[in-house]
């Protein structure tokens, strides 16, 4: 009688099997450069800004709150929920929360003024539609940010 066995795998492992697979396919040799992490963390992030525009989108121009505090309400939520899918789907991570937490609120709080207000509200100030501010500051910080979760918030301690 033969047994029918299955692993399963958990949702973690699935979505880090699927970054994986996408980085065996990227062309001209960038298989071989781009981390699986970093295509985690560009679904995630691609997401959790999705959520951000949503949310401005209401807070300032169906609620009418003004720019600056609509920007602070939807970038806090989806930054929020961006440091869980990453902790968990793409980082993976099993230390200790509260450390890491720390360092995110940091990092979350130098790239609020650097390049939420500093970028975003600054570029819309300068006469930029707000939407398109927000985009382009979402770049710059993508860069940063990903450079921070990847070799500060969720690096391996005491790995080489």
């Amino acid at each position: 009688m033969q047994r029918d066995i299955r692993v399963t795998r958990s949702p973690a492992e699935r979505f880090a099997s699927f970054c994986a697979t996408v980085v065996r396919y990227l062309p001209l040799g960038l298989n071989t450069l781009v981390p699986p992490s970093f295509v985690g963390f560009a679904l995630i992030n691609g997401f959790t800004f999705a959520v951000d525009l949503v949310l401005l989108t209401l807070g300032h121009g169906v609620a009418g709150l003004p720019l600056p505090a609509a920007i602070t309400i939807a970038y806090v939520c989806a930054f929020a929920l961006s440091f869980v899918l990453n902790r968990v789907f793409n980082f993976r991570s099993h230390a200790p929360v509260g450390r890491q937490a720390v360092l995110y609120a940091v990092a979350v709080a130098v790239n609020y003024f650097a390049f939420i207000l500093g970028a975003g509200a600054g570029l819309a100030a300068l006469g930029l539609e707000y939407h398109l501010a927000r985009i382009l500051a979402g770049a710059c910080e993508a860069v940063f940010l990903y450079s921070v979760l990847r070799w500060i918030v969720f690096a391996e301690r005491g790995r080489e």
